[in-house]
């Protein structure tokens, strides 16, 4: 099952996070597809960002602002009166998360309880499809993928926040958007580590790796043993554009919680990762981090189920990690370019995953 271009043509959609890196990847494929996008997020965390090295702030209406700001937040959705919502924005990174714990909390935990008052307030919205993260479930190290239905939990705060959010999520869809007279299909959606072009946050694998590939210095890798459920960007956001249609549809039927992994071929240490970024690259090397023993404490061992979303919504994941790095090693080479187009090249490789997916 693939996204249906036609759902989304003229449809009002509101997205939180459209300056970050999975954010701006949602806004370019859902203007691609005629969708009338009104944003809503800080401005970009990094420089370069995809936000900015695809020219998204005057493709969309875009309003730089907190969404800890209860009341600015609902004032830019009565605006756009939106009929689907993906909320997206949050503080992103486990690593950032043990420097500004309450900010994490606050960002991600509040801001999804005002989005979801500012939901409430409008009778406008149909769907909305809260994203939170692979790290939301008790991590107990074992080999098992994880299932919707296993236990939330987190040792960081990020994790935590994440547990919490969907919590959180669950309560205001059962009491409020399912409830009484309204029927608003609601869920929430946990993605395995997504890579692909735009992103260069700190700390994070791929951008890490593009950034020393490109400076000609070691790679450093800090746990190369570690196994993350690796992933293509455009993998999971297929899944919610096609998760928020039948939302759309039938909510009382498709609302929940959904995980968007990887096959098992997805589930690879960083250091295989590193190595094949590598070998795309065409040069370059890796070394592992010196062991540090107040490093903050990281996940060493991590896999989803997405058999839901399989049985579900018919979605399952279309490309191999060698394909979803390649298709990321092409981006990088070509941003490299002052003059590229990204929002183009973008909205081809957009366009060459939906020929995979079978879709016309």
């Amino acid at each position: 099952m693939s996204p249906n271009p036609s759902f989304w043509r003229g449809r009002r959609v509101f997205l939180t996070g459209h300056t970050g890196f999975k954010g701006g990847w949602l806004a370019t494929w859902l203007l691609s597809v005629g969708a009338r996008v009104t944003g809503y997020a800080l401005a970009p965390g990094t420089e370069p960002s995809f936000f900015e090295r695809c020219d998204l702030a005057w493709r969309l209406g875009s309003e730089i602002a907190d969404i800890r700001n209860r009341a600015r937040l609902l004032a830019a959705m009565e605006m756009s009166r939106p009929e689907v919502v993906f909320h997206l924005a949050a503080q992103p990174l486990v690593r950032r998360s043990y420097e500004v714990p309450a900010l994490t909390f606050e960002t991600n935990v509040i801001g999804t309880v005002n989005l979801l008052e500012a939901v409430r307030a409008l009778s406008s919205v149909r769907a909305v499809v809260i994203v939170t993260s692979d790290k939301c479930y008790q991590n107990r190290e074992w080999p098992w993928a994880y299932r919707e239905e296993d236990s939330l939990g987190g040792r960081d705060p990020y994790s935590a926040s994440k547990a919490c959010t969907e919590i959180v999520a669950e309560a205001y869809g059962r009491s409020f958007l399912q409830s009484g007279c309204r029927d608003v299909g609601f869920a929430t959606t946990r993605a395995g580590n997504v890579i692909g072009g735009g992103d260069w946050s700190a700390d994070r694998l791929v951008p890490d790796a593009i950034r020393a590939l490109q400076a000609e210095i070691p790679l450093v890798v800090r746990n190369p043993s570690s196994i993350r459920p690796w992933q293509h960007v455009l993998e999971p956001l297929a899944g919610y554009l096609v998760l928020a249609e039948r939302l759309y549809e039938d909510g009382g039927r498709f609302s929940g919680a959904y995980n968007f992994g990887p096959g098992e071929d997805g589930a690879i240490t960083t250091s295989e990762i590193a190595d094949l970024a590598i070998r795309l690259w065409g040069s370059g090397s890796w070394q592992a981090a010196m062991p540090r023993e107040e490093a903050p404490h990281e996940a060493r061992y991590l896999r989803l189920d997405a058999g839901k979303a399989r049985q579900i919504l018919g979605w399952r994941p279309r490309l191999n990690v060698a394909q979803a790095l390649e298709l990321t090693v092409a981006w990088y080479r070509e941003a490299a370019k002052a003059d590229a187009d990204m929002f183009a090249f973008s909205g081809r490789q957009i366009a060459l995953y939906m020929e995979l997916t079978g879709s016309e």
